[in-house]
């Protein structure tokens, strides 16, 4: 039967994957001097730098002696961070100078290498400590410190690194989701203020927000060149933000409306009309994140441990041949998207973008994550129909049903059948794709 095309764009992210995985040289290891191997052109040793295995045991050494117990217990389960825990952890860190990780030196930041970045991205999960604070250290705060005034990034630097302050995104309206241009939420120029009008939908963790970037219209006669980013105050009069409660009852999304929002011209980020160039910036960040190799990594050694727990017709899962068989799929898929990315680690720090790594690595990457947790939920069996509530978990009850590793598990599955829609769908980075490497 021939192809469609749209059997072949889904496709498409695990053909390139593959493809630039086995054809490019991997700069990320350490290659061996050509003479070593005179009948070989290019020899590829998959072994980590020791400097970065140096660097991986110093990291693994200050979580274990530093990440409070009952975070890292809270933290091991796939239940979203506890604001608190994440200040707490953030201002460990930020006593040893590990707070931004991704950040320049100049900054605040530790100047780490990309390689390092991920491997401390790796440690800290593995461990249990809570993610950082997403909308502040790896979205809205490089967009200040690249593009924002001066005087923007004096006044947030510091909460920004003290895990002081907390940021919501406002990017998608209801009828401007994966086409993010459609926006019309307006911010109209009176004197020496945006007077904004509008409402935004999906937006993570806006209940702890102090602050909300936004995209507005500026000029509404236009699309892309009539958007613009502007900061607001999360409790200014006029904005109103309500929970929306997930399929596992759990609160982390919300939608906020601002009626005649009175925002200072000085909290426009950067120039008028520039917020889809600075919203470009921002995604590519969050879609390269989206590939969540760490929460791959922990939640595919949690379907193990649940496989060879669980029986299946009077033997584990784990001993399954047809289930086995789909583990180990899932293994070698995680293999790959781990490689992919240290390979694009190493593309980036070469300045070499020809590709465009991010929408790959969020399409291979969110789509693995929904394929461990249905193998999750479907191991449990009647532990996964069971909804543990969130407030048990951050309280620390023991009286919850079943296995240990049963909480969140559920929460979890129904949480992330979103993550092939948020950061732009996966439809559109297919789209991306066939346009930019396939000139489709």
């Amino acid at each position: 039967m021939a192809a469609t095309p749209v059997r072949l764009l889904n496709g498409l992210p695990n053909f390139l994957a593959r493809l630039w995985f086995c054809a490019v040289k991997i700069r990320s290891a350490r290659r061996r001097p050509k003479s070593e191997f005179p009948d070989r052109e290019t020899i590829m040793d998959f072994e980590f730098d020791p400097r970065d295995d140096a660097f991986r045991q110093e990291v693994r050494a200050f979580v274990r002696d530093n990440l409070p117990a009952d975070i890292a217990r809270r933290g091991l389960t796939n239940y979203h961070t506890d604001k608190a825990d994440t200040r707490a952890w953030t201002a460990i860190l930020h006593g040893r100078g590990w707070s931004a990780p991704s950040w320049p030196v100049q900054f605040g930041g530790t100047g780490w290498t990309l390689m390092q970045q991920f491997i401390f991205d790796q440690e800290c999960f593995a461990a249990g400590a809570p993610l950082l604070e997403t909308g502040g250290l790896k979205m809205i705060g490089p967009v200040i410190y690249t593009f924002g005034s001066k005087e923007q990034h004096e006044r947030f630097n510091v909460p920004f690194l003290r895990g002081e302050i907390s940021w919501g995104q406002g990017f998608s309206e209801p009828n401007a989701g994966s086409d993010l241009a459609g926006l019309t939420t307006a911010a109209v120029r009176d004197g020496d203020h945006y007077v904004v009008n509008g409402r935004k939908l999906w937006t993570s963790g806006a209940q702890w927000a102090n602050w909300l970037f936004c995209l507005v219209k500026t000029d509404p006669k236009e699309r892309q060149r009539g958007i613009s980013m502007i900061l607001i105050k999360a409790d200014a009069p006029g904005v109103t933000i309500r929970p929306i409660i997930d399929l596992g009852e759990g609160h982390h999304l919300n939608e906020m409306f601002f009626d005649n929002v009175r925002v200072p011209a000085e909290n426009l980020v950067g120039e008028e009309g520039k917020g889809w160039t600075y919203a470009k910036f921002l995604l590519e960040n969050e879609r390269a994140f989206s590939a969540e190799v760490p929460r791959n990594k922990r939640n595919l050694a949690l379907l193990r441990r649940i496989a060879a727990d669980r029986k299946y017709r009077g033997r584990p899962f784990a001993e399954d041949p047809a289930f086995a068989a789909r583990i180990e799929q899932l293994q070698s898929d995680l293999d790959s998207l781990e490689w992919m990315t240290l390979r694009a680690l190493t593309a980036k720090s070469s300045g070499d973008l020809s590709l465009p790594v991010g929408s790959i690595l969020k399409v291979r990457g969110t789509e693995l994550q929904q394929k461990i947790g249905e193998m999750q939920v479907e191991a449990l069996g009647e532990y996964g129909a069971i909804v543990y509530p969130h407030d048990q978990h951050v309280n620390g009850a023991d009286d919850a049903l079943g296995p240990d590793y049963a909480p969140g598990v559920l929460a979890d599955f129904l949480y992330r059948r979103a993550v092939t829609i948020y950061g732009g769908s996966n439809e559109i980075q297919r789209t991306i794709l066939a346009k930019q490497y396939l000139g489709l």
